[in-house]
């Protein structure tokens, strides 16, 4: 009887963590009747971040039209983003949604965080040296990057738009956090913030962000939050989930124009890759709906 009452247990236990699995829908998968997009690979070594080099990619929509002004969507950890057999997806998801008139024609960025250009390389874009002094800290430091370098150089080839409603910044983890920091810091720069399993921990700071929300004058940004109830739970705390449920709160009670979405998933890409192209249809319809 001991035996069978530990069993039934440790199933329960097993229950209880189990995940759901997050299917992917049409919307996700490349269509036969779909004009794709172009996606081109570059470098560059920055003086904002002096000694370090990154890569980056730009997704050009099969659409744009460069007498028209662009909308653009800003991706950190752009390597995760841009791949189309990843949990991401984004240029397949762009080329179907753009198609269906469901966004505007966008220009993707998808740019990785900064290595030192001293260091040996990296064993994978996740262990750059510059990624949580860039993505984690609560400033205006990695805004202005985007706004003085990366940017620019991208304009200098692509009509993209001055109106913030028509730029969108992403990224997961720490890029998540530093996406909503660029639009706290920038609202007339970034309008729209979409963050995946955000780490609003306290790492360097980003754990006050739901008191500041509060205390603050509201931003006129729009975010989307995606987080899993089985996120990290490490030295910092129990912080990602609990942080998120606590940005949700901060944001509701400030009257923000948001969405959160909860699910049981990990610190990974598979809840919110799952969820992209609806997360991106609710990020843009303001823009959409105007017209």
């Amino acid at each position: 009887m001991e035996f069978s009452l530990t069993i039934i247990m440790s199933f329960i236990s097993m229950m209880a963590y189990s995940q759901t699995d997050y299917p992917y829908g049409a919307n996700s998968h490349e269509q036969d009747d779909v004009p794709v997009g172009q996606v081109t690979q570059h470098s560059w070594k920055s003086s904002i971040y002096p000694g370090t080099e990154r890569d980056y990619y730009v997704y050009i929509p099969a659409q744009y039209d460069a007498s028209v002004p662009a909308a653009l969507m800003i991706f950190q950890d752009g390597h995760a983003y841009v791949k189309k057999d990843d949990d991401f997806r984004v240029p397949v998801v762009f080329d179907n949604l753009i198609h269906q008139r469901r966004m505007p024609v966008t220009i993707g960025l998808f740019i990785n965080p900064g290595h030192d250009m001293d260091a040996d390389p990296p064993e994978s874009p996740w262990r750059v040296t510059n990624r949580s002094v860039e993505y984690d800290e609560v400033s205006a430091h990695y805004a202005e990057f985007l706004l003085h370098e990366i940017i620019p150089e991208i304009r200098r080839s692509l009509n993209i738009s001055d109106d913030p409603k028509m730029r969108a910044i992403c990224g997961m983890s720490s890029g998540g956090i530093c996406s909503f920091t660029a639009a706290w810091y920038y609202p007339d720069q970034f309008h729209k913030v979409l963050s995946h399993i955000g780490s609003f921990t306290d790492i360097r700071g980003g754990h006050n962000y739901p008191s500041m929300i509060r205390k603050f004058d509201k931003k006129e940004i729009r975010v989307f939050l995606q987080d899993g109830s089985n996120d990290l739970n490490n030295k910092f705390g129990n912080w990602w989930w609990l942080a998120n449920l606590q940005m949700d709160s901060a944001l509701k009670f400030k009257e923000y124009d948001y969405k959160f979405v909860g699910g049981d998933g990990e610190h990974n890409g598979k809840h919110g890759g799952a969820i992209l192209p609806e997360s991106l249809i609710w990020l843009w319809s303001d823009v959409i709906e105007a017209k």
